[in-house]
C-alpha cells in the first residue's frame, strides 16, 4: 500500500484491498446475513480492521500463519480478510478432524495464532501440550474457557487498523489442508493472485451480479465454499447468507425466504435438498444457479433441478486450482448434461495418456492436467509432493476424463479408483451415474474388487431408498442396455449409508478395505 487505506495502482489483487474497495464503494449495501442479523459492507470492513488490530497487537506479522477452527460463521471471513491485511496467511481447519489430525496441520504450518469457536476449544485444549501456538482466541460463542481470549471483547476496544501491509500477488494468502484420506494431509498454498484470478473467472463464467444473494452452507474450510461464489459475490457487491452447517430443510427454507440466487454445494447436498417432500412446491423462482463439484454429479440429480427451472451446473476443479478449472455455463447445460464444461477464461486443460502423451482425440480418456494463474505454486513445506504433482507448469490432478468433439470436459473418475478388468479400463463414475437412476437406489459407489479370472470385478455398493433392496440381476438389467457387458456389476453390497469425508466425497478406500477381502465369486 502506498498509504494507510489507499491502494497503490495495480496492487488490488490482494484480498484485503478487494474488500476495502468494495466497502469504500458501497458501504451501505448489505454484505452478509447470519442467523437473522445482516451487516453492511461498511460494518463488515470495520470488524475486519478491528480484528486486524487485535492480531497485530498480539504479534502477528507478514508471513505468519493464523488458523481458524469452527463451524460456518462470519468470523472466518473476517479472519481471512484481517489476516490478509497484515500480509499473514490464514489456515482454515477442518472441524471434523480429530485432535491429533488438527495438531498435525497446526504444527506443520507453524500456526502463530489460533482462532476457534466455543464448540471447538475443547478439542484444541486436549492437544495444547504438543502445539506450538503462541496465542489462542475464541472467535464465536459465549464465555471463553480458561486460556482463551475473547475476540469480540478485544475487537470492541481495538482501534481499527486501516493500514494494509504491502502484498505481492504471489504472496501466500491461505493454506488449505486436504482431508488426509490417504496418508498425511498436504497443505495447499494458494496465493493472492491464485484467489484473484479464480474469482475473476467465476464472475465472468457465472455472470455474478450486483444484486446476487448467495447461500453459503458448505463448510468454509473447504475451498469450494470459500472461493466459488463467496468472494466473487462480495467483489460484485452482493449479499451472502451463511448457515452454520448444512441442514437440507433449513437450506431449502432459506433459499425461499432470502430469495437466494446462487449457491455452491457438493452433489450429495443437492441430492438431499431434492429429496425433501416440499422441494417440488417450494418457491425457487429467484434461484438461477447451483454450482456443484467435488465429485461427478448423477444425471438424475441434474434433471431434477432443471425440472424446477434451476440450473445445476457442474464445475470441475480442485483445491490446487483455487478451485475452478472448467465450468458448464447455462447456455450449454441442457445439451451437454453431465459435462464439466470448458476451461474457464484463464485456465488451460489437457488430457494426458499413461505414456505421458497429450491426447487430442475426442472421447479418449486420460489424466486431466491444468495450468493457469489460479493454480497453486505447490504444497507448504513439502517440496517432494510439489515436484511429484507437477509436469513442468502443468498440475497433474489424478483425475481421469476426456473431451468430446466440441471440447467439453467430462470427468470420469480418480485415476486411482479406475477398475482394470480383463485389460479394460472402467471408470466407476459412469456406472454410478446410471445406477443412481434406479428407484431403489439412494446412494451408490462402484469399486473394484479382486477377481480370480479378470483381475478385478465391478462391485456396486448401495444404500437403498426404500425398505426393498434390488438384486444384482435387477441392477444389471437396469443398466445393461447402456453399458458394455464388461462394465456391468458382478458384485453387490448393501450398506446403511456410504462413508464420506468432510467435503462429501465417498471414502472408497474404506469400501475397498471392507468388501475386497473375501468376495463371493459369482
Amino acid at each position: 500500500m502506498s498509504a494507510a487505506g489507499s491502494p497503490a495502482v495495480g496492487a488490488a489483487v490482494d484480498l484485503a484491498s478487494l474488500l476495502a474497495a468494495r466497502a469504500r464503494s458501497s458501504p451501505e449495501r448489505p454484505a452478509i446475513t447470519f442467523e437473522g442479523e445482516t451487516r453492511t459492507f461498511g460494518q463488515t470492513q470495520d470488524r475486519v480492521e478491528r480484528l486486524a488490530g487485535v492480531l497485530h497487537n498480539g504479534g502477528v506479522a507478514a508471513g505468519d500463519r493464523v488458523a481458524y477452527l469452527g463451524l460456518n460463521h462470519p468470523a472466518i471471513l473476517e479472519a481471512l480478510f484481517a489476516t490478509a491485511s497484515l500480509g499473514a496467511i490464514l489456515v482454515p481447519l477442518n472441524f471434523r478432524l480429530t485432535g491429533p489430525e488438527l495438531a498435525y496441520a497446526i504444527n506443520h504450518s507453524a500456526v502463530h495464532t489460533l482462532i476457534a469457536d466455543i464448540d471447538h476449544t475443547r478439542v484444541i485444549d486436549g492437544q495444547r501440550g504438543v502445539l506450538s501456538v503462541e496465542r489462542y482466541l475464541m472467535g464465536a460463542g459465549g464465555e471463553p474457557p480458561p486460556g482463551w481470549e475473547d475476540v469480540e471483547r478485544l475487537s470492541a476496544s481495538s482501534v481499527p487498523r486501516a493500514h494494509r501491509t504491502d502484498i505481492l500477488p504471489d504472496d501466500p494468502a491461505v493454506i488449505m489442508y486436504t482431508s488426509g484420506t490417504t496418508g498425511r494431509p498436504k497443505g495447499t498454498t494458494l496465493t493472492h493472485a491464485n484467489l484473484w484470478w479464480n474469482n475473476i473467472a467465476v464472475v465472468l463464467a457465472l455472470d455474478v451480479t450486483y444484486d446476487d444473494v448467495s447461500l453459503v452452507c458448505a463448510p468454509l474450510f473447504h475451498i469450494g465454499a470459500l472461493n466459488v461464489t463467496t468472494i466473487a459475490t462480495w467483489i460484485k457487491g452482493g449479499r451472502l447468507v451463511v448457515h452454520r452447517t448444512f441442514n437440507p430443510q433449513a437450506v431449502l427454507d432459506s433459499l425461499v425466504s432470502e430469495r437466494a440466487t446462487t449457491m455452491f454445494g457438493v452433489p450429495v447436498m443437492c441430492q438431499a435438498i431434492a429429496s425433501l417432500a416440499d422441494f417440488a412446491s417450494a418457491d425457487l423462482s429467484a434461484l438461477r444457479l447451483i454450482i456443484t463439484g467435488g465429485a461427478p454429479v448423477p444425471v438424475g440429480v441434474i434433471r431434477t433441478f432443471q425440472d424446477r427451472g434451476v440450473e445445476l451446473a457442474q464445475g470441475y476443479g480442485l483445491t490446487e486450482a483455487s478451485p475452478i478449472a472448467s465450468f458448464l455455463t447455462a447456455e450449454h447445460a441442457l445439451k451437454k448434461i453431465g459435462s464439466a464444461g470448458r476451461p474457464t477464461l484463464f485456465c488451460d486443460v489437457r488430457i494426458v495418456d499413461s505414456a505421458g502423451g497429450v491426447v487430442d482425440e475426442p472421447g479418449v480418456q486420460g489424466e486431466i492436467q491444468v495450468r493457469g494463474p489460479n493454480v497453486t505454486p505447490g504444497y507448504w513445506n513439502n517440496a517432494e509432493a510439489t515436484a511429484a504433482t507437477f509436469d513442468g507448469e502443468w498440475l497433474k490432478t489424478g483425475d481421469g476424463g476426456y473431451r468430446d468433439e466440441d471440447g467439453f470436459l467430462f470427468v470420469a473418475d480418480r485415476i486411482k479408483d479406475m477398475i482394470i478388468s480383463g485389460g479394460e479400463n472402467i471408470y466407476p463414475a459412469e456406472i454410478e451415474g446410471l445406477l443412481f437412476d434406479h428407484p431403489l437406489v439412494a446412494e451408490v459407489a462402484v469399486i473394484g474388487t479382486a477377481d480370480e479370472k479378470w483381475g478385478e470385478r465391478v462391485c456396486a455398493v448401495i444404500a437403498i431408498a426404500r425398505d426393498v433392496a434390488p438384486t444384482l440381476d435387477e441392477l444389471r438389467e437396469f443398466v445393461g442396455g447402456r453399458l458394455a457387458r464388461y462394465k456391468l456389476p458382478r458384485q453387490l453390497e448393501i450398506v446403511d449409508s456410504l462413508p464420506r469425508n468432510a467435503t462429501g466425497k465417498v471414502l472408497k478406500t474404506e469400501l475397498r478395505a471392507r468388501f475386497d477381502q473375501s468376495p463371493e465369486w459369482s
